[in-house]
């Protein structure tokens, strides 16, 4: 007799499932999030997560050879369809689409999952959630990246962070692209690569070396694991290295002498000057290692980081990367004429990963009062006392096996954590009454009871 195969329950590799103080973070964070969009004006778009392979574009990967290689894909009709990597070309394509009937800019938030064939560790997964806010169309890009990192700075405090937890970094992409143009590096893929190179500064195991050694021919990892280089020249790698150190930005303007970079300077100091009139101006700071590795951004660059400590599975101390980032972009695929867009990324999943080890204990949730069942006769009473429960606003629920004993149905309470159980029988329904049982309570002084009609009054108590 043939042994029947059963499955082994298990999850691909780099995806999670949520539950517990994780899931209950997350779904509180979401909703302060998406208010704090609403408060700023922006409303709500969800689109498709499946795109056409061909808007999603060719240049998120870092693999020349595949530069699809990051993207869920299949073939479906002859088409080629994606799960989208990002909320923002969606918003792309839905703007293009829908151009004529939305108002002008258009402000919209979403809060969504996207999908990526990336390496998985420290708070990245294949698959994550992400809150973004953009503002396409015609409009005052100083005041538009004004109001993003506004949003940044009221958003992250709302989600109970303080100021001294997190720092706001920004540049713009004209900074680095008018060196590179000084360097004569013209070439588009040695920029892409330049661009990734430096976007790699502040990632584990690289620091301005391993920088340097991507600028050039290439870089061997740990592992062995060989990365084509920039392929620049001693010269040009020794350049941005410098302009990597540099930390002013008065000391930038005056040592990269550049139209270009000259243009992004003076854009970066008139975004302090509008950011003065707001109150978040002291979480920014200026840094030109800010670059971003994605090829769309075309100006303003934003990333937010934790200043607090993160650690792994192992009790590891790690680098989570930047919680929210984003920048000014300039949309050309569609037909039509380009237009402008910026916009900010909050990564939920990354976020809630990190505050869950820093706020574990003040995670509080309304635990349900657990209605016991002592005698299957009085199952209509019991039912009574629940929906008085809930009438007035308390979460609960009754156990469901009637003809379990008590203490199967309170060892069931302590395994869901629960705080309260309620316990009547014979005398309690005789004498109008409710025994109520603190869980969390001292042996011998855990329990009383209480006439019916201040049953809700005594609950209140504990909650």
């Amino acid at each position: 007799m043939n042994k029947e195969n059963k499955l082994v329950p298990s999850l691909p590799n780099g995806f999670q499932d949520s539950y517990g103080s994780n899931l209950i973070l997350k779904k509180k964070l979401l909703k302060i999030i998406e208010q704090n969009f609403i408060k700023y004006g922006f409303s709500a778009l969800e689109t498709s997560p499946m795109e056409y392979s061909s808007l999603i574009g060719n240049s998120l990967a870092e693999d020349e050879d595949n530069p699809m290689a990051d993207i869920y894909s299949f073939n479906e009709d002859g088409r080629d369809i994606s799960l989208r990597y990002d909320l923002s070309m969606p918003l792309a394509r839905f703007y293009s689409q829908n151009y004529f009937n939305l108002p002008n800019p258009y402000k919209r938030y979403q809060m969504g999952t996207v999908f990526r064939r990336e390496k998985s560790s420290n708070g990245r997964w294949k698959s994550f959630e992400q809150c973004d806010v953009d503002i396409v169309g015609k409009f005052d890009i100083r005041q538009a990246n004004s109001e993003l990192i506004n949003i940044i700075g009221s958003t992250l405090i709302g989600c109970g962070l303080k100021k001294s937890d997190f720092s706001i970094s920004i540049s713009n992409r004209k900074i680095i692209q008018g060196l590179m143009d000084q360097l004569k590096i013209v070439d588009e893929k040695q920029k892409k690569k330049v661009l990734r190179a430096i976007d790699k500064l502040d990632k584990p195991g690289f620091g301005l070396k391993g920088v340097e050694e991507l600028l050039k021919k290439e870089r061997r990892d740990v592992s062995g694991a060989i990365t084509k280089g920039a392929n620049l020249s001693d010269n040009q790698a020794k350049e941005i290295i410098d302009f990597l150190k540099i930390k002013d930005l008065k000391d930038l303007s005056k040592k990269i002498d550049n139209p270009l970079t000259k243009e992004g300077i003076n854009e970066i100091e008139d975004l302090f000057k509008i950011l003065s009139y707001g109150d978040y101006a002291d979480l920014v700071k200026f840094d030109q290692k800010i670059c971003r590795g994605l090829d769309i951004y075309t100006g303003f660059i934003v990333e937010t980081n934790l200043k607090f400590e993160v650690k792994n599975t192992k009790g590891k101390v790690v680098e989570p990367g930047s919680i929210c980032s984003g920048g000014e972009y300039l949309v050309t695929k569609f037909k039509g004429d380009p237009f402008l867009g910026s916009g900010i990324s909050i990564g939920i999943t990354r976020l809630v990963w990190c505050l869950v080890q820093k706020i574990k204990n003040e995670i509080y949730e309304k635990k349900p009062v657990l209605v016991c069942i002592m005698d299957d006769k009085y199952l209509d009473k019991y039912y009574e006392l629940l929906n008085i429960l809930r009438k007035n606003g308390i979460n609960s629920e009754i156990f469901l096996e009637s003809k379990k004993k008590l203490s199967k149905q309170l060892e069931y309470a302590n395994r869901k954590n629960l705080n309260l159980a309620i316990i009547c029988g014979e005398n309690e329904f005789k004498d109008n009454t409710v025994t109520i049982k603190n869980l969390k309570g001292l042996k011998g002084s855990n329990q009383s009871t209480v006439l019916k009609d201040n049953l809700i009054d005594e609950i209140k108590k504990f909650t």
